[in-house]
């Protein structure tokens, strides 16, 4: 076919070192000449030993992570495979001294980041039963801890292997890898099987990367689509399904004309090649950003331990702004929070005593108990989230399966439809609302 060099991407760490050996021997066999490069993760702590073997089995090449940041979902340890292969026709000739200051480097820079941790402290062999890939791994456990379901994370593993079989187990890398992840834990919040989930397929809320992977918005799976699960979902929903390649059909883009659009919102300034392509591949992420800027401001200038980690009453930190302008700001006292979710935070910049009201986001003051939704005509949250969207308005008439909203929970959007027909006589919920499970959004007469 003309290709210069194979790639074994083994995104779950699913290769023992005897798969290693057949695998990467069977092709050197075949191919003698063609460059080798196989890609593991160290999810459940053989990828030192499979990576040795496939080196041994012929592969050029094998990743490998700085040890302070190896494995686990991560990369084996790159000093380990370099000192297992010290004195053997393999040796790599790498350094071990310059390992070690990169390493230390390394180590500290984590230490920054801990806040982002996903919390996992050891290895996980059943991913030899799930296939969770790596890099989904840590992102799903954090998520699962968002979505209020840290207690059912074994069971989100099972239901991951259980989801992928119904889609039709497919290769699960991003962004097909995310269509698992969405359903297994909407299955684990909606407490579905793959009987029920079936059986209920064109009334359920589905995440819509389910719904878009179903209608073929990703490419076509090489097992073909699972039916009848792809008819009762795209039937209910009206929808029809992509043939052949999805980028064929795909629209161009007006790049000039977005541009346009973004510099009269934000300023000639502030929209270079890099904001316009951010806003073409990720358009709701780009304008969280810019509301998040227009608030914070440039939190690039702010040291990175103390974006990551609140600053607590006596700590101080001081803040370049630009060359000879610099901020000793310290902080004297954080108040009790208010009736109304603020607190007065008072400070001190370069001396001078500066007072603030911020909201307490994690304040449960002055917050009200949502009602819960309970039989037909009322539509509840399939699970905690954040109303993006509303689709109707009350007095609108309603069919049972129409959209009425939509939760974003994670990265993950669900459309949320009408449990019944009839006429909308209650909206609970505001765009930007957080929600908990079973939370009453919406109530049809």
């Amino acid at each position: 076919m003309g290709v210069h060099s194979l790639a074994i991407k083994d995104m779950a760490g699913l290769l023992t070192p005897k798969a290693s050996s057949l695998l990467v021997g069977a092709l050197r066999e075949q191919l003698p000449d063609m460059p080798i490069h196989v890609h593991t993760h160290d999810t459940a702590g053989s990828g030192v030993a499979s990576m040795l073997a496939a080196a041994e089995a012929g592969a050029d090449i094998v990743d490998g992570s700085i040890d302070g940041m190896s494995g686990m979902t991560s990369q084996p340890s790159l000093g380990a495979l370099a000192a297992n292969l010290k004195g053997t026709d393999l040796e790599t000739g790498i350094d071990p001294a310059a390992l070690n200051s990169l390493n230390t480097y390394w180590e500290n820079v984590r230490s920054l980041y801990a806040p982002f941790e996903s919390g996992q402290l050891s290895g996980s062999s059943d991913v030899y039963q799930h296939e969770i890939p790596g890099g989904q791994y840590t992102n799903l456990l954090f998520q699962s801890k968002q979505l209020g379901l840290t207690e059912k994370w074994p069971e989100i593993k099972s239901k991951y292997a259980e989801a992928n079989i119904i889609l039709g187990d497919i290769p699960k890398v991003t962004p097909s890898s995310k269509v698992v992840g969405d359903l297994a834990q909407f299955m684990v919040a909606q407490n579905l099987d793959a009987q029920s989930l079936l059986d209920q397929a064109d009334t359920l809320a589905f995440p819509d990367s389910v719904v878009n992977y179903l209608k073929g918005d990703i490419g076509i799976p090489p097992g073909g689509f699972p039916e009848p699960l792809r008819s009762k979902v795209l039937g209910s929903r009206g929808l029809e399904s992509v043939d052949g390649r999805p980028g064929a059909s795909l629209a161009d883009y007006k790049f000039d004309k977005e541009r346009a659009a973004l510099v009269e919102k934000y300023g000639e300034n502030y929209v270079d090649e890099k904001e316009l392509l951010s806003y073409a591949l990720y358009p709701q992420v780009y304008v969280d950003w810019k509301e998040f800027e227009a608030v914070y401001g440039d939190v690039s200038e702010l040291p990175t331990h103390s974006f990551l980690n609140p600053m607590k009453p006596g700590d101080e930190v001081q803040v370049n702004v630009e060359e000879g302008r610099d901020y000793l700001v310290r902080l004297v006292n954080i108040q009790d929070v208010r009736a109304d979710g603020t607190r007065i935070v008072n400070f001190e910049v370069n001396g001078e005593g500066w007072s603030m009201p911020i909201t307490d986001l994690n304040s449960d003051e002055g917050s009200a108990q949502r009602e819960k939704a309970s039989g037909a005509g009322q539509v509840g949250s399939p699970m905690p989230g954040v109303i993006v969207g509303l689709k109707i308005k009350e007095g609108d008439t309603v069919e049972e399966g129409e959209p009425v909203a939509t939760l974003s929970a994670m990265k993950m959007e669900t459309v949320i439809p009408a449990t019944a027909s009839g006429t909308v006589k209650r909206i609970l919920v505001n765009v930007g609302d957080k929600v908990e499970g079973d939370d009453l959004l919406v109530d049809i007469e």
